[in-house]
Parts: C-alpha cells; sequence; structure tokens
C-alpha cells in the first residue's frame, strides 16, 4: 500500500554472495523502463524497497568522517608547527599511506565497504605519529645551526630504529584481531588487514619519503619574522607545558598516591567493562521494520486476508510509514509454521523526515496491534545482518530437538512459559504447530465395494474438492493461464459440504 491500498506482485531481488549491492540495484534501476514499457499501462511498477539507500547514506557519512578527520589531523599539525611547509611534510605521509593501502586491497580483492572504511578512519590518526615523530627530531637538529640536509640525515639516522619498532608494535595490536574466529572474525578480517597495511606503509614512509622532503623544503626559521599567531599560540603552549610540569613533578613527588589512583583506575575500568550494555551487533535504522502475523491455526485464507488487511490499515496510519506490503501465506508462511502466519514489510520515511527511530515506532505500534483481535503481532527491526538460514519472528531463537516428538511438544510448551517470565522479553512465541483443527474421513470399504467405488476414486474426489487441481490450459497469443478446479470457497469453509460430494464409478 503506499497512498490506499492495492493488489500487487510483489519481486524480491536478492543479490548473490560476493556481488556488490549498489551495483545488482543500479543494473535493476536500469531495467525498470524497459520493463515499464512492455507492461499495460493499467500495471504499475514500482520500487517499494531498496536496500542500497541507506547503504548509500551510510557510506557518504563515513566518506564525510573521513575528510573531516583528514582536516583536523593537518589543522592539528599546522597549530603546533605553525610552519606551513613542514606542516605539508607529515600531511603528505596520509595520501601516500592511504593510496597505498588502497594498493593492496585490490589485490586482496577487498572492497571500499563500511568496516574497510572504518579502518582507514582509524589509521588517519595514526599513519602521521611517525612522520611527525621523525619531523620533530630533524627539525630540533635545523635549530641547532645544522643545514637540512645534513640535519636530515643525522636526525633520520637517529630517529629511525625508534619509527621503526613504533610501527611494528602498533600493527601488532591489530595482528589478534585478524585471528578472531566465527562470524566476528569474518566481519573483522578485512578492518585488520586494512589498518595493519595502513600502518606499516606509513613507517616505510616516514624512514624514506618524510627525511627526504625534510632536506628539500624545510628553511631554519627566524625569531624576528614570526608572526603575533605564533606568538599567540607559543605562550598558550608554554602555559600547558607549565601545567604539565607541575603535575608531573607532583606525580613524582607522591608515588604511592599515584600508584592508588591507578590502581583505582584499573578497578573502575574492569567494573565498567562487566557491566556495560554488551550486544553481538548494534542496532541499526534502516528506514524498514517488520510485522509478522499469527492467527489461531486453521484459520482460512479469506479469514487471514481479513485481519491482515486490518493490521495493514492500521500500521499505514502511522505517521512514520511511507508504504507497506502486506501479504498471507506464501514462503514466509511457510518458514514460520503454517498458512495461519502473515507478514508486513513496511518502508518507513527517511529518519531525517520522522521524528521517532525505528525502535521507538515498534514500541508505539505493538500496544495498537495488541488491541486487534483474533491476531498476534511480531514487530521487528530486521538484524543488519541476518545469522542463520531460519525465517523467525523474533530477533532471538532457541531450537530444541528430538526424535520424541510428545516430549519435544512438551518441554516446548515448558519452555515457552518460562521464557515469557523473563524480564525485558516481549513477543515470546514458538513454531510448533500442532492444534490444527482436522477431519479424519474414513472409508467404509463394504458400501464403496458394492457401489463400485474404490478409495483412489474418492481421493481424488476430495483432492478435486479441496485441492489445486490443474484440470486444463487455456492458450492465449501471447501468454498460457492454468485452470483450477475447486469448490465455492463458501463450501470450503464447512465440512458438512463433505456429504453433498458425489463420487463417480467406472459405471459413470
Amino acid at each position: 500500500t503506499h497512498n490506499g491500498s492495492s493488489r500487487a506482485i510483489v519481486l524480491a531481488i536478492q543479490r548473490q554472495p560476493g556481488t556488490n549491492t549498489i551495483e545488482v540495484t543500479d543494473g535493476v534501476k536500469n531495467l525498470l523502463p524497459v520493463f515499464r514499457a512492455e507492461m499495460p499501462p493499467s500495471v504499475h511498477l514500482d520500487i517499494l524497497y531498496d536496500r542500497s539507500d541507506t547503504i548509500r547514506e551510510s557510506y557518504t557519512d563515513v566518506e564525510f568522517t573521513m575528510v573531516l578527520t583528514l582536516g583536523l589531523v593537518v589543522m592539528v599539525i599546522f597549530l603546533f608547527l605553525r610552519n606551513l611547509s613542514a606542516t605539508i611534510i607529515p600531511s603528505l605521509a596520509l595520501p601516500f599511506s592511504i593510496v597505498g593501502t588502497f594498493a593492496v586491497m585490490y589485490l586482496l580483492s577487498f572492497s571500499l565497504d563500511n568496516l574497510s572504511m572504518m579502518a582507514l578512519i582509524l589509521s588517519i590518526g595514526f599513519v602521521v605519529d611517525d612522520a611527525i615523530v621523525m619531523l620533530e627530531n630533524i627539525v630540533r637538529h635545523i635549530e641547532l645551526g645544522e643545514k637540512p640536509l645534513q640535519a636530515s640525515l643525522r636526525g633520520s639516522g637517529e630517529i629511525g630504529f625508534t619509527i621503526v619498532s613504533m610501527t611494528l608494535s602498533l600493527a601488532a595490536v591489530f595482528i589478534p584481531v585478524l585471528f578472531m574466529g566465527g562470524v566476528l572474525g569474518r566481519l573483522f578480517k578485512e578492518f585488520a588487514i586494512t589498518i595493519c597495511v595502513a600502518i606499516l606503509i606509513s613507517g616505510v614512509v616516514s624512514v624514506t619519503l618524510t627525511p627526504m622532503l625534510c632536506s628539500r623544503f624545510l628553511r631554519a626559521a627566524h625569531e624576528e619574522k614570526r608572526s603575533w599567531f605564533y606568538r599567540v599560540t607559543e605562550r598558550f603552549f608554554q602555559g600547558m607545558l607549565h601545567v604539565y610540569d607541575v603535575s608531573l613533578t607532583w606525580v613524582l613527588r607522591y608515588r604511592p598516591v599515584t600508584m592508588a589512583v591507578s590502581a583505582v583506575v584499573l578497578a573502575a575500568t574492569l567494573y565498567m567493562f562487566v557491566t556495560i550494555p554488551k550486544g553481538f551487533i548494534p542496532d541499526q535504522d534502516t528506514d524498514q521494520m517488520q510485522v509478522y502475523t499469527e492467527a489461531s491455526q486453521g484459520t482460512s485464507y479469506y479469514q487471514m486476508v481479513d485481519y491482515e488487511q486490518r493490521i495493514a490499515d492500521l500500521v499505514s496510519k502511522d505517521a512514520n510509514v511511507d508504504s507497506l506490503m502486506a501479504s498471507v501465506g506464501g514462503t514466509t508462511a511457510s518458514n514460520l509454521g503454517g498458512p495461519n502466519y502473515g507478514e508486513l514489510v513496511v518502508h518507513l520515511k527517511p529518519r531525517s523526515k520522522r521524528p521517532l527511530g525505528v525502535n521507538d515506532i515498534i514500541k508505539e505500534l505493538r500496544p495498537k496491534l495488541a488491541g486487534l483481535a483474533g491476531m498476534r503481532s511480531y514487530l521487528l527491526n530486521p538484524p543488519t545482518i541476518q545469522i542463520g538460514g531460519q525465517v523467525t519472528k523474533s530477533l532471538y531463537q532457541f531450537s530444541m530437538q528430538t526424535p520424541d516428538k510428545a516430549e519435544l511438544y512438551a518441554q516446548t510448551d515448558m519452555l515457552l512459559k518460562q521464557v515469557e517470565q523473563v524480564p525485558g522479553v516481549d513477543d515470546v512465541a514458538s513454531d510448533v504447530a500442532v492444534q490444527t483443527p482436522q477431519v479424519n474421513v474414513t472409508i467404509d470399504r463394504d458400501k464403496a465395494a458394492v457401489m463400485n467405488v474404490n478409495a483412489n476414486l474418492i481421493e481424488n474426489a476430495l483432492y478435486d474438492a479441496y485441492g489445486p487441481r490443474w484440470v486444463s490450459t487455456i492458450y492465449g497469443s501471447v501468454n498460457e493461464y492454468k485452470v483450477l478446479l475447486e469448490l465455492e470457497p463458501r463450501y470450503q469453509a464447512d465440512p458438512r459440504a463433505l456429504s453433498l460430494l458425489y463420487f463417480k464409478n467406472s459405471n459413470g
């Protein structure tokens, strides 16, 4: 439904593993004009939900963060050095390290996704460290009166081993992430390799490119040429140095107190680590939510459609909802447990145009949907990554199995009641469906034999009445149409209609 309800055929396009979501969606969008040209004017083809929208927005945010980080790092270097040529030298370590990392990522078939970009953002702060240390030592020699070339040779010789050890120790911090197992290990493999490569390349740049640039572009600064900006910032830095000097003196004088404070901070850190809320993958607002619906077992398709329409009408009236797709039966129902299930895929307005996040919308809608008689609703913020192959009504799933069916059903009911009592748990449900009403037909074999009717005839007649019996095909000019035989819906709903069925024997 989009500004009103209409019947629709929904085509879900799922990308294959290893392909790019944005590339796939762009390819599909390019095909839409072709499809529209081939369709009758009465049929409208619209995009209900595009997963790439949130990916594009997220990636744009990451790009902005990367540029902002780059600008902040260069600005801080300039504030402390107050020399344009000296600022440019360590700043050049950034693009060289990032571009070098791109080369390794390309060879390893990595893509620019949110995790690899996050690694590059973090590495921006790291890759300039080595270059700044190298630059500072060379500048110190220039201030002592040496020429830039001599200062670069001597300064880089003194500090080269230090930079190598800094680089290796920093890269070693991220190596354990590379060997993490499970799903998280697979997720953070690109992250760990990207950030390690960026750090290692920055180390190479710092012991090669940085000293060469210093020997070519650095000049000795003269006190009389220094601007008011230099003098003001210098006074500020001298004040900071004084505060550091006083605090360092105090710490060295009262060492037992310092050690005690360190122990308290360590204990507080351990306590916070235990108590802080933790999760597997944080919830995200992707402008989408799902509502799974469940009626009592044995509910007819037509009653399910009525229930689903009422729920769809209620959800579509919410100010945060842009459009939705409602369905009953089908693949989702089969996966969840039976034909008494339905699903709503709800597309929300863009986050910038609605006051509530998706989790707040779910809290707001849950009591409203709970008030609808005959139907139970399960609202879900779809996880970023679906772990496991089963479609579930909830964010968490507990699977039970045993060869003894009776024991499984009994234990499932007991577990369900206990989980419902756990504080903070909502929408507890089971996919055990053992209460569906059924009618058992017993054939009177003797009477059937007298009437010359066998069991096969009776089964076929029942299937004609209640099953999707394909009896013929109508061939059109461009299409073919299957003809299905069944009872009228009003007879399907009443078991008494069984007594009205006739069986045709071989005598006609």
